[in-house]
């Protein structure tokens, strides 16, 4: 799926409007008051935040003008429901949405079948998650949702794992500075934690080569068996610069193998 494709659902997305926060606030006033129209120019306006939002859905196959619709469902919602008193920006409060509604359409297009009893709990969850996150303008507890939901917190997990869209190691999650990062990057290497004194012996030499910060991040990635989020939060830096030096160290070290041979 091309995500930058100028013209989606008969719109133009190259010449999309841009508005200013001072003209955000105005149509907005406007809206509260029954302003069809600045309700149009406000969708309008924030376009290109579901443009944003369907790009993190590049890797799902799916048409891109059937997604940009689902999406603007999505804002459409976010715009009537929006409490701009509570001191939170629209975007933030609506990416959310967009996204929540793009992967309801996605989980009711699945072709991996799910009993109607999995998603209609999964559905009472994902609402009662909805009203929590509308009135307290935070990601509620899964706790909290059972509450909300009436549901037991374990029947919840349940189905919604068995509605999730089945993800490939190799969809991107995150870009920083055009360093992407991977679904792998986020799983525990177990099989290297596990048999690391093997490897230990001939990679040594090539470690000790390495400066004193990437020699931790080897040790702590491939070593410990860590996550990049995890290595991250040890040294506290962020979680593309862990990516950027582990692949600067592993290189360095391929590098310095491959002239031992």
């Amino acid at each position: 799926m091309s995500v930058y494709k100028v013209e989606i659902c008969g719109v133009n997305t190259a010449k999309l409007p841009i508005l200013k926060e001072e003209e955000k606030e105005e149509l907005f006033r406007r809206i509260k008051q029954g302003d069809t129209d600045a309700r149009e120019a406000y969708i309008k306006g924030n376009l290109r935040l579901v443009l944003s939002v369907i790009k993190r859905f590049s890797g799902n196959h799916e048409n891109i003008d059937d997604l940009f619709q689902i999406g603007c469902i999505g804002l459409i919602k976010s715009i009537d429901n929006f409490d701009d008193t509570l001191g939170v920006k629209f975007s933030t409060y609506a990416v959310p949405m967009i996204v929540g509604e793009i992967r309801r359409y996605l989980r009711d297009n699945n072709s991996i079948r799910v009993s109607r009893s999995l998603r209609d709990t999964a559905y009472k969850a994902i609402h009662a998650r909805e009203i929590l996150q509308k009135n307290s303008m935070q990601e509620p507890t899964l706790d909290e949702i059972a509450k909300e939901a009436g549901i037991p917190k374990e029947d919840i997990v349940y189905a919604l794992d068995a509605i999730q869209s089945p993800l490939s190691l190799y969809d991107p999650i995150y870009t920083d500075g055009g360093d992407t990062l991977y679904v792998m990057d986020q799983i525990s290497d177990k099989k290297n934690k596990e048999d690391a004194w093997i490897e230990k012996l001939s990679l040594s030499d090539a470690m000790s080569r390495l400066n004193e910060r990437e020699n931790y991040i080897i040790n702590l990635r491939f070593f410990q068996g860590k996550t990049q989020m995890e290595v991250a939060d040890e040294i506290h830096i962020s979680q593309a610069q862990v990516s950027r030096l582990e692949k600067s160290a592993l290189k360095n070290m391929r590098n310095y193998l491959s002239l031992k041979k």
